[in-house]
């Protein structure tokens, strides 16, 4: 609000300077003064307004509170600002010939001298919207066509906010040429601006994809103390960052000229690390930049131009080229406007009226340019440095000076600005009576328009131009930006090319996107490669990045990532965890899939384990052989021979069970090992069991009384104990697997990077009880044996189930405290060592020695030897 009434207060001072009421009854308005404007005119049915930096300094007359002060005056002939009003002048004579376009319409123009002034600048514009009219009768109703319908103008950002802040009021269409202001693109606040220029925000976001693409993450910035260079700043800071491209190493202002300022600056640029330095400001600030750069030595920098100085010549000196070759920048989009050549070669200075206004501009050109004069000099011209020219001097001036169209840039935006005002006319004036866009269908009409009428049909302009851009405008009346890519060749013999390596452009399909010929851009380093430009070097897969505390994003240590966890790109942020089946590769880069562990057959414990149950079982077939074959035999037929060969069946069975514990644990194997490993036991240790009480029966037998004993032992007995007492512990297994069945487990808990198979017993109750059971059989059968050691045999079976016995408890004893401790394989290891350990105990120490008996002393196998009755030997 406060911004609009200090803008309504800035209209109505300029506007009091036009005309005021001579009294409150008066009946018209008299203009009472003018501003002094250097310009150029053309009549015409409808009026374009123009507004042109043809010079490059005003000069302020001295304040006084005394009379009135005087306008300022301008020095210092702008040649490229004279081109484009030039260049305004015949676009509108070529859209007059243009019998398609505004067919029975003629167009003029008045162009206006800006003088670089935002005074100059809003003067001239009110200029153009109000007429130069001497006196405006009231009574008339306003009819017929305002003094212009549309200006092109704006040179400059600054000068353009201030001038679009007063023509908005009064809905005024300014289509801008050279103002790049993202802050232009606010509708709220200039709702009649546009541009066939890009904003600074799509300038930005090409200077980010260049850095992006050669990889520069660290960068500097400097910057003009202007809106130009502010909004660039504020772009920058919004949208530079390690995800869209980099960081800033610093920010600084440019003066326009302060020698300890930039001297400070340069020694900022030195000492940075940032390699490559973005300046976003004007050619005359770079100027002097470059003048402590020479003095300083400062080399290696990789420039990067703003479209401000991109292309500027005055910095393509050769003595400038060791420290700016190679620079990088964005410029306007080149284009091509045939016969404007032949047009700026028909311009003649009219030599005999000096300050007319539609030459005056064209004589200063030539004046103040090529310093000649064709009227008559003032006192004191030829010896201040003046001179006259002939004509064929002056014309070889102007073909080298003006008429070089060989790299249209800004003169191709007036083109364009031109026109769509031109179409935006065109379109106002086909409009069919009760079709119109306006109120109750209206249409406009020539003699009788509305700049605000103009401005909608301005909105909706599309067409394209001879040199095949599109020109349309969005909502924020931007333009379909595109930008060339520039590079500054250094070439061998000293001299200095400009050349274009590529464009950046947004398309309604594709977005935006950068188009880079690499091979045709010139380094200016010994490597002829893109130089680094990074605060940290990239964080490689396998690590992340973590910033340095008070430092920029781009600042950063690459710290590995923690085990489990990878990276696999570049600058990752953050290291993501393996799959629970997967753990990290050694450079933490990618995911392998975890080491499985499990007692196998094909490693050396398994391989050692397996070969020892399969001899054990071999041993229990040849022991069962020899009984077999002499079975006949007093040894043999001892002690129940059914029970021998029952003992060495479940012996084969234990052995052969702990081949269940080797292998990838599955759910048969799981539920099985423990089943029969438990059943396989019983039966052995029942087999010991009813051996002992059988040795026990046969003793008290001998003695006087007790032959009863022997009834309750005999074979039918001692089956039926065996089968009993395995049938108890086959009904614990049963209990045990269809309550808690044991299951396949993965283990993550031992090692993180490896996963164990492992049977879970599923029941601790129903495990423990089934070892419990076991070793309460074995503890009575050892307590029975031990009772009967003594026993008066020359061949005592009783000791035999002792040893036998104690190294069986001794075993499994054992066992216990190491399979709690033992983790993953190992306690199948364990297990599978207590297995065949206590086979081998009782299959040795039971069976071994009628073995030796058998084979080794056969004289020793009879009756008598074995009542005690034989001869010893």
């Amino acid at each position: 609000m406060r911004s609009f009434l200090d803008t309504s207060i800035l209209s109505l001072i300029l506007l009091s300077c036009f005309c005021s009421a001579v009294s409150s009854y008066s009946s018209s308005c008299q203009l009472q003064g003018q501003f002094n404007l250097n310009g150029m005119h053309k009549t015409g049915d409808v009026i374009l307004g123009g507004l042109f930096r043809l010079h490059f300094f005003p000069v302020y007359a001295d304040a006084s509170f005394t009379s009135e002060p005087q306008q300022s005056s301008c020095y210092g002939f702008n040649v490229l600002g004279f081109r484009m009003s030039q260049t305004m002048a015949f676009t509108i004579d070529e859209i007059n010939r243009n019998s398609n376009l505004l067919p029975n319409v003629t167009l003029g123009y008045s162009l206006y001298d800006n003088c670089l002034q935002v005074g100059a600048g809003i003067g001239a514009a009110l200029t153009l919207i109000s007429g130069q009219k001497e006196q405006v009768t009231l009574e008339e109703n306003c009819a017929g066509t305002p003094p212009v319908l549309g200006i092109v103008g704006g040179s400059s950002s600054t000068r353009s906010i201030a001038i679009s802040t007063v023509l908005g009021l009064y809905r005024v269409p300014l289509v801008s040429y050279f103002a790049t202001c993202s802050c232009l693109s606010d509708r709220q606040k200039f709702p009649s601006f546009f541009r066939t220029i890009p904003s600074d925000s799509f300038q930005v976001n090409a200077l980010i994809q260049i850095l992006k693409h050669f990889g520069w993450t660290w960068a500097g910035l400097l910057i003009s103390d202007d809106d130009y260079g502010h909004n660039a700043a504020w772009s920058f800071h919004s949208d530079l960052g390690p995800t869209a491209g980099g960081c800033l190493a610093y920010t600084e202002i440019l003066p326009r000229y302060d020698p300890i300022e930039i001297r400070r600056i340069v020694d900022v640029i030195r000492k940075s690390t940032a390699r490559v330095v973005i300046v976003f400001a004007h050619e005359s600030r770079m100027i002097n930049l470059m003048k402590e750069i020479v003095k300083q030595n400062v080399t290696g920098l990789q420039w990067i131009a703003s479209e401000a100085w991109s292309s500027a010549a005055v910095l393509q000196a050769p003595h400038l080229m060791p420290y700016l070759a190679g620079t990088l920048g964005i410029a306007i989009r080149r284009g091509e406007i045939p016969g404007l050549r032949d047009f700026l070669l028909q311009i003649r200075p009219d030599l005999h009226h000096n300050n007319t206004d539609g030459n005056s501009m064209v004589n200063e050109f030539w004046e103040y340019t090529f310093q000649c004069r064709f009227a008559p000099p003032p006192a004191g011209w030829v010896e201040a440095g003046g001179e006259l020219c002939t004509g064929e001097e002056a014309e070889e001036n102007v073909k080298n000076e003006l008429v070089d169209v060989s790299n249209l840039r800004p003169e191709y935006n007036v083109y364009k600005a031109v026109y769509a005002l031109a179409y935006a006319l065109d379109d106002m004036l086909q409009c069919e009576p009760g079709r119109g866009p306006f109120s109750n269908n209206t249409c406009a009409h020539l003699q009788r328009m509305e700049p605000w009428q103009m401005m909608y049909y301005l909105e909706k302009v599309n067409f394209t131009t001879s040199f095949g851009d599109q020109v349309s405008f969005d909502e924020n009346g931007d333009p379909l930006p595109i930008y060339d890519i520039m590079n500054w060749v250094w070439l061998p013999d000293g001299r200095t090319k400009v050349q274009r390596v590529g464009e950046f452009k947004r398309s309604a399909f594709k977005g935006e996107e950068l188009t880079l010929d690499v091979d045709k851009i010139f380094w200016n380093v010994e490597s002829k490669q893109p130089p680094r430009s990074v605060c940290s070097e990239s964080c490689p897969p396998g690590t992340r990045m973590a910033r340095k505390k008070g430092e920029p994003e781009c600042c950063f240590d690459c710290v590995p990532c923690s085990e489990g966890k990878i990276s696999n790109t570049t600058d990752s942020m953050e290291c993501t965890s393996c799959p629970e089946d997967f753990w990290s590769s050694p450079q933490h880069d990618h995911c392998l899939p975890k080491k499985t562990e499990f007692l196998s057959f094909h490693e050396p414990l398994g391989i050692c384990l397996t070969t020892i149950s399969l001899l054990g079982t071999f041993i229990c077939v040849v022991v069962l052989g020899i009984f077999i074959h002499h079975h006949s035999t007093p040894i043999v037929r001892a002690n129940n021979s059914e029970l021998s060969f029952l003992l060495l069946v479940s012996l084969k069975l234990c052995f052969l069970c702990s081949l269940l514990f080797i292998g990838r644990p599955r759910s048969w194997t799981c539920q099985l090992r423990h089943a029969a490993f438990g059943i396989s036991f019983v039966l052995c240790v029942s087999c010991i069991l009813v051996k002992t009480l059988v040795v026990l029966a046969v003793f008290r037998a001998s003695k006087p009384g007790g032959e009863s004993s022997l009834k309750w032992f005999g074979a039918a007995q001692q089956r039926g104990t065996v089968l009993v007492l395995t049938s108890v512990q086959a009904a614990i297994c049963t209990v045990w697997l269809v309550s808690a069945s044991p299951v396949p487990h993965k283990n993550t808990q031992y090692h993180s990077d490896k996963i164990v198979y492992e049977c879970v017993v599923g029941s601790t109750v129903g495990f423990a009880v089934l070892l419990g059971y076991i070793g309460l059989l074995a503890v009575l059968s050892c307590l029975l044996a031990f009772l009967a050691r003594n026993l008066p045999d020359s061949f005592n079976e009783a000791k035999l189930i002792t040893f036998s016995m104690l190294i069986f408890c001794a075993v499994w004893v054992a066992f216990v405290p190491a399979y709690i401790s033992s983790p993953g394989k190992y306690a199948d290891a364990v297990e599978v060592f207590a297995i065949l350990a206590s086979s081998l105990g009782i299959l040795v120490a039971l069976l071994g020695p009628k073995c030796y008996i058998i084979l080794c002393r056969p004289e020793r196998n009879t009756k008598k030897a074995i009542m005690g009755r034989g001869t010893k030997s």
